[in-house]
């Protein structure tokens, strides 16, 4: 009998153990060769484990176990021949019940005596001084509230029920369901958690905010939305307006381009920028490779690859390493306003929100414009004030004034039209 060992293979540089998020067969399935079978979460991404060959397949993991890379993690029998389809197991016969035997008649319990009532006195039915209290409080005639003080007094006790039916009895007891469920967190939703926790006490992180007036964005989206999708085979979102607009204010303070190694401070020369995209599995940050050489239409068509590769799950480890800095849009969930954390080892981040229609003012006159809340989370050991706010202020330049200062005047020429 031939069988193949499946070993964990290694997700990516720096990478030793993976956790078996889910099995996608079971055991004793015949598996065709490259099918996936498993899905593996390491402390980066969510992978899918493909078979290696045909057959039969034995798991030796169950899922939630960490393993190792390298470690055998199933087997396949490869002389194993792939099963015809089989035809629905037989019903098994029902077996007829055994007549029951005849049961001793039952011997009914004698039933008890009707209570003697209590006498009847002044005390029955009149609510003691805390029981008045508290019907008065709440509009409550006495009537209304059986007393199981003496003689029928009705005490505090029975005021405080009386007053609370809702609560099942009880004033101090809730109803409804209570239940908790715990789930154990992914190993990609530890390590996220240890990140933003490492993030917050390692670095000296500061936000600043501004404000950027979208109408120009809207009515370039609105003027040639159609002919962009003709000519590129992509919509033409925000997302390529801000690339562009942070790949120059990172070529113009190169220091926010930059991260922390030790004691030494490294700048980059290209623009290696993060997306933030939301998955089944938690946040991704796919790179954008050499953002400040793509056109429009090549941010577009990046962000829309890489975002479908993070939402199927397809995502590599590689796709999502390095960077230099990070761009994340909580706008498309609602949120007005937020501090972005940053995404280690990078030194800052661009928090984008959403938009609203507000009256501002544009020379002396209060008009209503689409107006979107921008911030910028920042490393403040290397990074000083003034880089922070010119940086921010020169991407809100690039949003106000697209076609000046993205599109070199030609609003055509830019969008590759």
């Amino acid at each position: 009998m031939s069988v193949l060992e499946m070993k964990v293979p290694s997700p990516g540089e720096s990478i030793t153990e993976v956790e078996i998020a889910t099995w996608l067969v079971k055991d004793g399935d015949y598996v065709e060769k490259d099918q996936p079978i498993a899905e593996v979460d390491s402390d980066k991404a969510t992978l899918e484990l493909p078979a290696e060959q045909s057959g039969i397949i034995t798991l030796k993991a169950e899922e939630g176990d960490v393993v190792q890379v390298g470690q055998v993690v199933c087997l396949i029998d490869m002389d194993a021949k792939k099963p015809e389809g089989a035809a629905p197991a037989a019903e098994a016969p029902k077996q007829e019940e055994a007549p029951k035997a005849a049961e001793p008649a039952k011997q009914e319990a004698p039933k008890p005596a009707a209570p003697v009532a209590a006498p009847q006195t002044y005390a029955t039915g009149a609510p003691s001084p805390a029981a008045k209290k508290i019907l008065d409080e709440k509009g409550m005639d006495a009537a209304q509230v059986s007393g199981t003080g003496r003689d029928g007094r009705i005490t505090k006790t029975d005021a405080e029920l009386a007053a609370v039916p809702a609560l099942g009895g009880s004033p101090m007891t809730a109803t409804g369901a209570r239940t908790t469920t715990t789930t154990k967190l992914s190993v990609l939703r530890r390590k996220i958690a240890q990140r933003l926790v490492s993030v917050k006490n390692e670095t000296a992180m500061l936000t600043t905010f501004n404000e950027v007036d979208m109408s120009e964005i809207f009515r370039l989206r609105k003027q040639y939305k159609e002919e962009f999708a003709q000519k590129h085979g992509v919509g033409l979102g925000f997302m390529s307006f801000f690339t562009k607009a942070v790949t120059r204010a990172l070529q113009m303070y190169p220091d926010v381009n930059a991260s922390i190694d030790g004691d030494f401070k490294v700048n980059y020369d290209f623009c290696d920028i993060s997306i933030a995209v939301s998955g089944p599995k938690g946040l991704m940050v796919p790179v954008l490779r050499n953002a400040e050489n793509m056109s429009f239409a090549g941010v577009e068509a990046n962000i829309k690859d890489l975002a479908v590769k993070v939402r199927d799950g397809k995502i590599t480890v590689d796709e999502m390493t390095g960077g230099t800095f990070t761009i994340t849009n909580g706008g498309t969930f609602g949120s007005m306003m937020s501090t972005p954390i940053i995404n280690p080892p990078q030194s800052a981040i661009l928090g984008m929100h959403n938009i609203i229609q507000r009256p501002v003012a544009v020379d002396g006159q209060v008009v209503i414009r689409p107006m979107m809340y921008v911030a910028m989370s920042y490393d403040h050991r290397i990074i000083d004030g003034k880089e922070s706010v010119g940086f921010l202020v020169a991407v809100k330049e690039g949003i106000d004034n697209p076609v000046e200062i993205l599109m070199g005047g030609d609003e055509r020429k830019g969008l590759g039209l």
